[in-house]
């Protein structure tokens, strides 16, 4: 891999780090003391952010035409602009109207710049080659949390929730855009007339069933990061067992990011695409089997199938329908899976009371019908397979 890319990856891998850790990781340490000071309960601060994450997946398709047309360096650099706005209004929120303003403009920040936006771009600039830039990027941001929630916590614990607010508003203005501006320019997209191209994706059936499977599986991922370790209590494992699991996703999503790398990366995409869909189940049935004390087993299994997961949503599309139009085929199929992920954790909340430790069955099922859809995936699409050789 070449100075010029590693640099791109470099760039591209810190700016994600810096939009995850500032948008989809700060309720996990603002939502109550936010909630606290504006009077309001906590779950209107989710229901806020809930409906963010809804606002980005609709985003979604129209991002990803933008950025085949022009390419993604000034649509993720409006992302950086868009955000700072967003967290700047947050900061400065005295009811919750301001905050859901401040959480509207954070959803469409999140639309123009977390993966499907970096993932698109990679694949404007490199084509069909872009698989290894996608792990690479990925291998950096998965640090997200590891980086966003402790630095969320020192500033609460010293400047306070507004200032912090504030704080990530600026990184975004002097870290994260100077990064992406570093982007290469790429041609606008144009037809054989001349004119902007307008492209057209028929809702196949491959289509059709690469957005359920990526939509089962991203429940499960979103519904584990908001209650793993209450599931895991209802095993039987001490809080500390749940603290420990818990701690436990992040370094597994990376090892299985560089397992993606090294030796799967030899194979089609489908290949480390199922092994992502089979190893939740398999760590329910660890943890269903051995009880409380396998909690951190499961959580390793859940971790190594998200970190997979999470390539695979930008590498499994550009394998079976190539480069072109990759960016607003991905925000096509990722649209129900934003959806979804904005609900799940509701949903899963609603579920965990009455069912207990069988909520954890439906998890399973989620993986598995992922699973079997991507059985019924071929590895290439027939319109790409039927295309003449240019």
């Amino acid at each position: 891999m070449d100075r010029s890319r590693l640099t791109i990856i470099g760039a591209l891998g810190t700016a994600q780090t810096l939009a995850w850790g500032s948008s989809y990781y700060l309720p996990a340490i603002l939502a109550d003391p936010i909630a606290h000071d504006l009077g309001i309960s906590s779950n209107w601060f989710f229901a806020a952010f809930s409906a963010s994450l809804v606002i980005s997946g609709l985003l979604g398709p129209r991002v990803g035409r933008q950025i085949d047309r022009v390419g993604g360096r000034q649509v993720l650099c409006a992302s950086n602009v868009v955000l700072a706005a967003g967290l700047a209004l947050l900061g400065a929120s005295g009811s919750v109207w301001t905050m859901s303003a401040a959480w509207l403009l954070l959803g469409i920040g999140m639309g123009l710049g977390l993966y499907d936006a970096a993932f698109g771009t990679l694949g404007r600039i490199y084509g069909a080659d872009a698989r290894a830039s996608i792990t690479g990027i990925t291998l950096i941001a998965g640090f997200a949390s590891t980086v966003g929630w402790p630095l969320s916590s020192l500033g609460l614990a010293t400047i306070g929730w507004r200032e912090t607010c504030f704080a990530w508003a600026i990184a975004h203005l002097v870290i994260g855009l100077p990064l992406n501006l570093l982007l290469p320019r790429t041609l606008r997209a144009v037809s054989s007339q001349g004119t902007p191209a307008k492209p057209h994706i028929p809702i196949d059936r491959t289509m059709v069933v690469l957005s359920f499977a990526f939509a089962a599986a991203w429940t499960v991922t979103s519904a584990m990061a908001a209650h793993l370790p209450r599931i895991v209590e209802t095993f039987g494992a001490t809080p500390a067992q749940a603290v420990f699991a818990g701690m436990m996703i992040g370094p597994a999503q990376v090892g299985a990011r560089i397992l993606e790398a090294s030796l799967l990366s030899r194979f089609h995409p489908l290949l480390s695409t199922r092994l992502a869909c089979i190893t939740h189940p398999i760590g329910a049935c660890v943890i269903g089997i051995f009880g409380g004390g396998a909690a951190a087993a499961f959580a390793l299994l859940h971790g190594a199938g998200n970190g997979i997961l999470t390539i695979a949503r930008g590498t499994l599309p550009l394998a079976i329908f190539g480069s072109e139009n990759y960016a607003y085929r991905l925000g096509l199929i990722g649209a129900p899976s934003r959806i979804c992920q904005a609900l799940a954790p509701l949903a899963f909340g609603l579920l965990i009371e009455p069912m207990g430790r069988a909520v954890v069955v439906v998890s399973a099922g989620l993986s598995l019908s992922a699973l079997i859809a991507l059985a019924l995936l071929p590895r290439t699409s027939s319109a790409r397979a039927s295309a003449p050789a240019e």
